[in-house]
């Protein structure tokens, strides 16, 4: 019989850091940042969704806002560093970017510019 972890035994720690990368990498590849994945279409620009890179990098931003305090700034830091950085590609993959502060997630960690 093979081992299994189980999900109480995973580290909180890590348990966020999962879920905050899945956040990440999905809101990269709605901001169209995500590599061609050798689909159908053979485009990447067919990806790109801000609506949904909006909700995505939105609810990175409570992730993060909520856990900082209790992961420590080894973990935080490298977070807070992707979220900003998602923040900036959603507003120059806007056509119309969003005023200072009302960027996705802004209003959580304050305005990205």
């Amino acid at each position: 019989m093979s081992e299994r972890l189980e999900i109480g035994e995973v580290p909180a720690v890590e348990v966020v850091l999962t879920v905050a990368l899945h956040l990440m990498s999905a809101s990269a590849v709605a901001c169209g940042l995500g590599e061609d994945s050798g689909g159908e279409s053979g485009e990447t620009d067919d990806q790109t969704d801000l609506a949904e890179a909006r909700i995505l990098i939105t609810a990175l931003a409570g992730l993060v806002t909520a856990a900082a305090p209790s992961l420590g700034s080894i973990h935080a830091a490298p977070l807070r560093d992707g979220l900003s950085s998602l923040q900036r590609a959603f507003r120059e993959a806007s056509v119309i970017p969003d005023p200072p502060g009302m960027g996705p997630g802004e209003d959580l960690t304050g305005p990205v510019y």
